[in-house]
């Protein structure tokens, strides 16, 4: 997006001036706009190199670059107001293919605050609708593209927003997107003649967070696979998202994670991890009322538990065994119904397991397994709490 941005009325040529901006930008590159970045951070005290401002860039989209996104920018003149001159030659440049915005703005003095008000002048949400020029058309083809990468670049928030890896999970390198299949047969013998090159280890940090074992820095998920790439391959990446690189290790289970619900996530990667778990939150506070509610002779899942609060099994397992403070956290369950080799005791001097205070209020076992009519499922759980 270009935005032409004018303190008073509009001049009678601000849309040739939003014109000549779009066109320059138009011509930009990658390399361009890491250098544009590089001086726009240099003027701020920060001295990065280009190089690190160009993974940046790569890092915001996840690695996908797509040039087209950069060859018809949407143009946006924001002014107080237009001349008449301006809004006729935009509305016929509109209709020649070009997408361009007028926006008023206005500025008010109410009760000593400033208060600011945007309205669009042109298109009007009816004229966008009935004369939807190819120049829109392809500029909402490429909005939906850059939306799609924006979830993309946010697996690493939604993850630890959601409290899904324990710090220390270890993820294996599964090279996917962003390369030929000759290009990913070379990283796969290049990373047999070391181990340590296929192995990273996560921590809850959404800056840089996988560690690699082969130097011990961090990196984001497409800062490191640009970076392996580049060494297999001696050229620079472009395409790359590194999300969909790097999987769950489930051969090594953390002490605080059930191992069936951390078998679940056998070969899926950051990028998969997300998608399952969109609009999921920590919501503990909602976990406890959940607890509390759950009677004594009925048992549930991590899962079922999860589904109600909108969480994922591994992180509730891992919750309710670092917790303390969780009620009736013996009634909670994995899958199949046994009690979860993760779970502990709030009091370490307890000796006695899960399964014999369940016993004790009634549940019957067998071969280890709580009695499934006593389970609760989540639409149970649900009703518990009214819902």
């Amino acid at each position: 997006m270009v935005v032409e941005l004018k303190r008073g009325t509009a001049d009678r040529d601000v849309h040739l001036q939003a014109i000549t901006y779009a066109a320059l930008v138009s011509r930009f590159d990658l390399d361009t706009l890491a250098q544009a970045h590089h001086g726009f951070l240099a003027g701020r005290g920060e001295g990065l190199e280009v190089e690190e401002c160009r993974q940046r860039l790569l890092d915001h989209v996840d690695g996908e670059w797509s040039p087209e996104l950069l060859q018809r920018p949407r143009q946006v003149i924001t002014a107080a107001g237009f001349p008449k001159q301006v809004t006729h030659t935009v509305v016929w440049l509109s209709e020649m293919n070009l997408d361009i915005d007028l926006v008023q703005v206005g500025l008010w003095k109410v009760n000593d605050r400033l208060v600011a008000g945007f309205t669009k002048v042109y298109p009007t949400p009816e004229v966008e609708e009935f004369t939807l020029a190819p120049a829109r058309i392809e500029a909402k083809a490429a909005a939906l593209k850059l939306e799609e990468r924006s979830r993309a670049q946010n697996a690493v928030h939604v993850i630890v927003g959601a409290g899904l890896l324990p710090d220390g999970t270890l993820l294996r390198l599964t090279p996917r997107r962003g390369v030929t299949e000759a290009i990913r047969e070379a990283i796969l013998s290049w990373v047999d003649e070391d181990g340590s090159r296929a192995s990273v280890t996560w921590n809850n940090n959404t800056a840089k967070p996988l560690t690699w074992k082969a130097d011990g820095r961090p990196y984001t998920p497409t800062g490191l696979a640009n970076h392996i790439f580049t060494g297999v391959t001696g050229r620079k990446a472009d395409g790359i998202q590194g999300t969909t690189w790097w999987d769950v290790d489930t051969a090594h289970v953390p002490d605080t994670v059930d191992p069936d619900e951390w078998g679940a996530l056998a070969g899926t990667s950051l990028a998969s991890l997300a998608k399952q778990l969109g609009g999921t939150s920590k919501d503990w506070a909602g976990l406890h009322t959940l607890l509390n509610a759950v009677p004594a002779g009925r048992w549930t899942t991590y899962g079922d538990v999860a589904t109600v609060i909108r969480s994922h099994a591994v992180p509730v397992g891992t919750h309710l065994a670092t917790c303390g403070r969780c009620p009736n956290a013996w009634r909670v369950l994995n899958a199949a119904g046994r009690v979860s080799p993760g779970f502990r005791w709030t009091d370490r001097t307890r000796t006695d397991s899960p399964a014999d205070v369940l016993s004790a209020e009634g549940i019957g076992f067998d071969a280890g397994a709580a009695a499934k009519e006593a389970r609760l499922t989540s639409d149970a759980l649900q009703r518990l709490l009214g819902g």
